[in-house]
């Protein structure tokens, strides 16, 4: 297992501030299967629009962490440094919580299908009870 902070996560997937959705990960199986966190505090800039007087954080921004994840378990293998990964498509998404300032966001990502550039991500978002809040299959290209 490998641990990544912020500054080898920034190494490997070209995401910044305020768009880098990943505090840190772990690559359980390098190309395979990763683990991240993402620590949603208050001062989130998302949280000052959705939504005022009840901080949620939005769904399509649950599903980009969980894609940076995936890309930093694609990208982080020797073979694919220094490109990029690509959204190619999100399938089966599904919200069973809300995540809200103070959730500690554990987002688990396998790779389950790779033909060439084009892969699919089984992906997990969890809080910290464990309690699953968001769910998709993730397909990606890589450039």
């Amino acid at each position: 297992m490998t641990e990544l902070g912020i500054k080898d996560i920034m190494n490997i997937i070209p995401h910044r501030q305020p768009f880098l959705l990943v505090d840190r990960a772990q690559i359980l199986e390098p190309g395979k299967k990763a683990v991240g966190y993402k620590a949603v505090t208050y001062n989130e800039p998302f949280f000052a629009g959705h939504f005022p007087g009840e901080p949620v954080m939005p769904g399509v921004l649950i599903i980009e962490a969980m894609a940076q994840v995936g890309a930093i378990v694609i990208l982080s293998q020797d073979e694919m440094k220094g490109k990029l990964a690509f959204f190619g498509g999100i399938n089966k998404a599904k919200f069973r919580q809300k995540v809200v300032p103070g959730t500690m966001l554990r987002m688990e990502v396998e790779i389950i299908k790779q033909k060439g550039p084009i892969g699919i991500g089984a992906a997990k978002a969890y809080n910290q009870d464990d309690k699953l809040v968001a769910e998709a299959e993730l397909t990606f290209a890589i450039g």
